[in-house]
């Protein structure tokens, strides 16, 4: 892992609102978070549900029209990922097709809070910046190309002996978090992202873990020891899909809410 990815995150001037509404937040979630409802400062920050609690209202799979329902369900208040070891199989013995599960609708600057929960020794992942088309060209179609917040299981799952840059909300296979903490197996984490102009961030758990520029030296140098350095336009800043990762393993996720945000001017 080069050392930039470990350096303190850079704090940017142009954020001091979306910093202060996250603070905010963290403070309000660390109070009794609503499950799948907004608080009243919510709504008056902006903020609204990509997920009513109940129905896949506002979903669909990656590449496809529809909800893949044999590996996406709605169980006790969330969306979980069914196992695929647990997915019915075909006349033919195969399993059925699945897919990463996808918003309708497509965000550019934004703020994006959700809280999830893995299963022992699972691994998912929130994406974000992602192009459907880009994405449907390169095998397999179904399966989102973007910049993820890494789900898992850090000390079960094999992918977190594979860098700093694997483990739980880190922006995988690119930076690494500082000062991450999950909680055990079983409990929800609380995540946040920061995606606005060229600059990003990831939270847990109420704290900031890293911080990105598009269209710096750093990022360049990242990417081009990524496993995305081959895909022409991965790193363009674009309008897109906010996706839940279908990795095989169970996950949980619930409290997806989002808050459009208009970039200030410089």
């Amino acid at each position: 892992m080069p050392k930039s990815s470990h350096s303190r995150p850079r704090r940017v001037l142009v954020l001091p609102a979306v910093l202060a509404v996250a603070a905010g937040l963290a403070a309000l979630q660390a109070l009794s978070p609503p499950v799948n409802a907004l608080t009243v400062a919510e709504k008056a920050a902006g903020w609204r549900l990509l997920f009513d609690g109940r129905t896949f209202a506002g979903w669909r799979g990656l590449g496809r029209p529809d909800v893949p329902r044999d590996h996406w369900t709605i169980q006790d208040g969330t969306i979980m990922k069914i196992p695929s070891r647990d997915v019915p199989l075909q006349k033919d013995g195969q399993p059925l097709v699945g897919g990463d599960l996808m918003t309708i609708e497509e965000f550019r600057d934004f703020e994006l809070a959700f809280e999830w929960k893995i299963s022992t020794g699972g691994n998912s992942g929130v994406k974000y910046n992602v192009s459907e088309e880009m994405s449907t060209a390169v095998p397999p179609r179904n399966a989102a190309l973007g910049f993820e917040y890494q789900v898992l299981d850090d000390d079960l799952h094999p992918d977190a002996k594979n860098g700093p840059n694997r483990v739980a909300s880190a922006l995988y296979d690119l930076i690494a978090p500082l000062g991450a903490k999950t909680r055990p197996v079983g409990e929800f984490n609380s995540a946040r992202i920061v995606f606005v102009g060229n600059h990003g961030e990831h939270w847990l758990n109420g704290i900031q873990v890293l911080a990105f520029d598009l269209g710096t030296p750093r990022m360049a140098a990242l990417l081009a020891k990524s496993k995305y350095r081959d895909i022409p336009g991965f790193a363009e800043r674009r309008k897109g899909h906010i996706i839940l990762q279908d990795h095989t393993d169970g996950v949980w996720f619930r409290s997806i809410r989002i808050r459009v945000v208009t970039p200030p001017e410089i």
